[in-house]
């Protein structure tokens, strides 16, 4: 007979199933960036162990922070025992998945923006200089502006983001942009704050987005982009965009030039 034990404080990530027993230990392992739970070490990962009580009223955030994750559970036979595990190891098979949100006060979202075509005419003027002025790629700013709101200067999202670029209002104040909704400052502010994220993070384009999506706390305590639902599906959005925008604009400067 195995019992459950609940792998969250706040949520339950996932279920594992253990010998009973008067206290239980989870193994807390990184690598490659991320970060992930199992009944016992990984191989190949550093892995730190948890002690957990069953009879503890409230159990320790084993993830690391009050924050929430999606994946899938994963059982596999280990040096002669069953090991339950998050991460998708050789030999593993599934056996459940999980989808939980980040905690209320986290700014990670999945965009508000639509994966349409890329309109490289709106503001055209301001990507182009706020991108040069700040190191960065002008596909890359649009395409986040593109997936942060759709390109319209009055958005706003639940979570409290505005403009263009769905600055947070501390964000906006950091890079002193006084006026969220217009489209100039917005996109300049968005364009400082990208290029200081991307020097952050050594020009690694997806760490830059998930700490733009859901803050760099979350970054620097996964070491790498958060296992939230929202956040990964928002890099993956961007990175998609940009691929779009990259080549709409090559094309549109391949057309420039044949005309000239």
């Amino acid at each position: 007979m195995c019992r459950i034990v609940r792998l969250s404080l706040v949520v339950t990530v996932a279920l594992l199933c253990v010998p009973s027993a008067h206290a239980r230990t989870v193994y807390r392992c990184w690598r490659d960036g991320t970060v992930s739970l199992a009944t016992a070490p990984e191989p190949g990962s550093r892995c730190e162990p948890k002690h957990v009580d069953d009879d503890a009223a409230r159990l320790p955030n084993l993830w690391g922070m009050n924050g929430a994750q999606s994946g899938v559970l994963y059982v596999r036979e280990q040096d002669g025992m069953t090991v339950y595990s998050t991460r998708n190891l050789p030999g593993s098979t599934r056996l459940m998945a999980f989808t939980v949100t980040p905690p209320a006060d986290s700014s990670a979202h999945a965009g508000l923006g639509s994966m349409g075509p890329p309109r490289i005419d709106v503001h055209a003027a301001m990507f182009i200089a706020a991108a040069r002025a700040n190191g960065i790629e002008d596909a890359w700013l649009r395409a986040v502006a593109h997936a942060e709101s759709d390109l319209r200067d009055d958005a706003v999202s639940p979570k409290g983001a505005q403009g263009i670029m769905q600055l947070m209002p501390q964000t906006s104040v950091s890079y002193r942009v006084k006026d969220p909704f217009s489209a100039r400052e917005s996109i300049r502010g968005g364009a400082k704050y990208l290029g200081a994220l991307l020097r952050r993070y050594k020009g690694d384009r997806r760490l830059a987005e998930a700490a733009y999506n859901a803050g760099i706390g979350a970054v620097e305590r996964y070491a790498g982009i958060p296992p939230y639902a929202e956040t990964r599906a928002y890099v993956d959005k961007v990175e998609a965009l940009y691929a779009l925008y990259r080549q709409a604009l090559q094309g549109a400067h391949g057309a420039l030039h044949s005309v000239k």
